[in-house]
């Protein structure tokens, strides 16, 4: 057992007991009296059934979990790796073609294993607390469609990855992180138009008064705003959600109908205030150049251990290969990765505060977003009192209370302020 093995078996199972930890003391964390904010939005029933629904979904995230860390130990140490790498290898095609045999053969498995937990997850917990809208039908369609993009757009770039670390010699990392930053750059673009349609419909929103107030506050904030689109969540879910996609001439918000649905048109324009306060406040141009950044720093780092013969050997390999070690070294990326997403989290609260923040200046009525966050919190089962160790591995947004309490106080001083420029 040389040091590569131990330093994958242990970040895969301290992660897992991570996990563990900070999913009880979150669980220990859950409050069973109802949060003053909340009294008159939340009765106590609902407030009762998110207990449980946060007691189900990690449960079962834990059972999930217990399976995925079983299933790769097992495989790996079985030899498993070793066995299939024959098995791609002994049909006598070249490199890429092998490395796409080995690497699908792969993913293929991972899908098939994980399809059971998405369909008890689906058809079982979102049913049981009344979220789930989607069809049988619907499900296995979205996962058709998804393989199909993933052969289409993967399998190529796969390909070309394979090639370039094949043959193009120490530079081939820069080559790679260029063709990768490209293709993500032309993704961003075409993904609203293209790909994002193929598993949602997209209707411009009518003309009205929510058209009317979203237009005048994109005009008031100078937001070139060409398009608001409303999705059909409802086909697949009772979740409402809002977002930003694409840039330049093709960037979108998107609002789900059943956000429209549950919301006034105060608190609709205030959520929208907010994912335009993430696009003013340049959060998406920075999260692109960390993105950019932390994918050269990682094909950098593979060109530096991608041949290693010890973390073959770790494996149990008999020869070495550049497709094998994508994925071994994606195993030996795992702590960096942890701490990274870590990091990551960190700096999307920030950026939610902020967005937060943009509503306060700007609209006329920012504590409709307040009470757009707690419709949205009771509607979605959101827990409202996490353990702060949970949020800080876990939360990319700040939890609901936090996010109110900073709202108010911001509003309380801007209120303050204005009183004292009239005297």
């Amino acid at each position: 057992m040389n040091s590569y093995t131990l330093i994958i078996a242990f970040t895969l199972i301290f992660t897992y007991i991570l996990k563990i930890i900070s999913n009880s003391m979150n669980l220990r964390a859950a409050s069973s009296a109802l949060p003053k904010e909340f009294e008159g939005t939340y009765d106590p029933e609902a407030y009762a059934k998110s207990q449980d629904y946060l007691v189900t979904q990690t449960k079962f995230g834990l059972f999930h979990e217990t399976f995925d860390l079983l299933l790769i130990l097992g495989f790996w140490f079985s030899g498993g790796f070793n066995w299939l790498d024959g098995f791609a290898s002994g049909h006598g095609y070249g490199v890429i073609v092998t490395g796409l045999i080995f690497i699908g053969i792969l993913i293929l498995a991972q899908g098939i294993l994980s399809l059971p937990f998405e369909l008890y997850s689906t058809f079982v917990i979102e049913e049981k607390f009344g979220f789930n809208k989607t069809t049988l039908a619907t499900f296995f369609s979205d996962h058709l469609k998804g393989v199909t993009l993933g052969i289409i757009l993967g399998a190529p770039l796969l390909a070309g990855i394979i090639w370039f670390f094949e043959y193009a010699g120490p530079l081939a990392w820069l080559w790679c992180w260029i063709g990768i930053t490209l293709f993500t750059l032309i993704l961003q673009y075409v993904a609203p138009t293209w790909i994002m349609p193929l598993f949602n419909k997209f209707v411009p929103l009518e003309d009205g008064p929510l058209k009317s107030a979203i237009m005048d506050y994109a005009k008031a904030v100078n937001f070139p705003l060409t398009g608001i689109y409303v999705i059909d969540g409802s086909k697949r879910s009772t979740k409402s959600n809002a977002f930003f996609t694409g840039f330049g001439k093709n960037k979108r918000i998107a609002l789900y109908d059943t956000l429209i649905n549950n919301h006034s048109t105060d608190e609709l324009v205030a959520i929208l205030a907010h994912e335009i306060g993430h696009y003013k406040k340049k959060h998406i141009q920075k999260g692109m150049i960390i993105s950019i950044v932390h994918t050269g720093i990682l094909f950098y780092l593979l060109s530096v251990f991608l041949k290693a013969q010890g973390l073959f050997d770790a494996f149990f390999m008999d020869q070495i290969s550049v497709y094998a070690g994508l994925i071994f070294f994606g195993l030996l990326y795992t702590p960096i990765e942890f701490i990274l997403s870590i990091g990551m989290q960190i700096f999307s609260r920030k950026n939610e505060y902020e967005a937060d923040h943009f509503v306060s200046q700007t609209f006329n009525n920012p504590l409709a977003l307040v009470d757009a966050l707690k419709k949205l919190s009771v509607n979605n089962l959101s827990n409202l009192t996490p353990h702060p160790f949970y949020v800080f591995l876990n939360y990319s947004h700040p939890p609901v209370l936090k996010r109110i309490e900073a709202l108010r106080k911001e509003v309380a001083q801007l209120q303050t302020d204005h009183q004292t420029e009239l005297v």
